[in-house]
């Protein structure tokens, strides 16, 4: 059975515990939940990461939330937490040249499926966020806005966005003139007129509105 009809999509309310999710399948006879989320969809440059956590349900208590809505100083310290708390924990990237063979959307599932491989534990459940499933034969869950509605997502959220971020503070010290620091190769004025100044580098998306020359020609004089 391939992964799409595995998949059941799954939409919950805000008001329940974030735990909500972990608790009903560990009832139902599942004994390894992993969350699966990702970082950098929408950005013009840098990977798209993927992350897959697997934490020790249900003694894990951190207050975990979706990574959006955390200060950077708060997704490290919860970063650590979860990195020594965990049980296994997992990232799979997909640079932007491969971004721009595949498409997004493509990449996306790919490194999400390059976490799950590479956990150590191998889960009999995944849980991810969004309405997408992943190409892989483990049974799956999709949970719209997962990130704010499951403590496995929220964990891989963090993991997610602080691995990428880390990446881009690298490319940061490679390619200052992009400011990369600043604003993590989202499609900003500075980012946008940076491009046009100095061009895109190897880290850049070729194929993403913003980046192509084709654009710069609708921002003339508005960046």
């Amino acid at each position: 059975m391939s992964a799409a009809k595995k998949a059941t999509f799954l939409i919950s309310s805000y008001d329940q515990p974030m735990d909500f999710f972990e608790r009903r399948f560990l009832s139902q006879g599942f004994r390894s939940i992993a969350g699966i989320d990702e970082a950098g969809r929408g950005p013009l440059a840098g990977p798209v990461v993927a992350a897959a956590v697997i934490l020790p349900l249900p003694e894990f208590h951190e207050e975990l939330q979706d990574s959006k809505r955390l200060l950077p100083e708060k997704r490290e310290t919860l970063y650590e937490k979860i990195m020594e708390g965990a049980l296994a924990v997992s990232t799979g990237l997909v640079e932007a040249d491969e971004i721009d063979r595949i498409n997004i959307g493509r990449a996306t599932q790919k490194a999400m499926a390059r976490a799950v491989r590479d956990l150590t534990i191998q889960p009999d459940l995944l849980l991810i966020d969004g309405i997408v499933p992943i190409p892989v034969t483990t049974a799956q869950r999709t949970i719209v806005k997962g990130d704010s509605l499951s403590l496995s997502i929220a964990a891989a959220s963090i993991v997610a966005k602080v691995c990428r971020d880390r990446i881009m503070l690298a490319y940061h010290e490679k390619y200052p003139q992009y400011n990369f620091a600043k604003h993590k190769g989202y499609g900003t004025r500075e980012h946008l007129k940076a491009i046009r100044t100095h061009g895109c580098c190897d880290c850049h998306r070729k194929t993403f509105r913003g980046v192509t020359s084709r654009f710069f020609v609708t921002l003339k004089g508005e960046v």
